[in-house]
């Protein structure tokens, strides 16, 4: 039996990300013909490092980031997310362990700057940490956002 692999493990394993290719099928009748990049986990850990206390970022703002830099038309909504999930993983492995510095996974939100549920310790751990950072959040239809995230977004570049 295979050993399950850490999130941390997740993280460090670039594969053969990231890699740009050709918008192909389905993915180009979405977006329009042009280039895709699929993004290694470390670069988007290190972009969710970079938003400080009190803002926010969206998966969809790490996304446009991640396409400019690599010349693309569009980063992979599937595995931008999927990264996300494991940086911020990782970081909870991080905290376990009783380190302090770890990706603050929480500034990080869905592209409607709702709360992620997938995250370590769901929405109501994220909104906790968000409102220590004097983040408002609001419940609209059993879901949590940022109120007024647009106002606390960190520009990426």
């Amino acid at each position: 039996m295979t050993k399950k692999r850490t999130f941390r493990e997740k993280l460090a394993d670039a594969k053969d990300f990231p890699r740009v290719q050709q918008l192909t099928g389905g993915m180009e009748q979405r977006y329009g013909p042009g280039k895709i990049v699929i993004p290694a986990p470390l670069e988007v850990d290190a972009l969710m490092r970079k938003i400080p206390k009190g803002k926010v970022t969206t998966i969809n703002q790490i996304r446009e980031c991640l396409a400019r830099r690599h010349r693309a038309n569009v980063a992979c909504p599937i595995v931008t997310g999927i990264h996300a999930r494991i940086a911020a993983g990782a970081a909870g492995e991080h905290e376990a362990e009783g380190k302090k510095r770890v990706t603050p996974y929480w500034r990080t939100l869905k592209g409607n700057g709702e709360l992620n549920a997938k995250y370590p310790g769901g929405v109501s751990g994220q909104r906790r940490r968000l409102r220590d950072e004097g983040v408002e959040v609001e419940v609209r239809d059993d879901r949590m956002f940022v109120k007024n995230y647009e106002q606390r977004l960190k520009k990426l570049d």
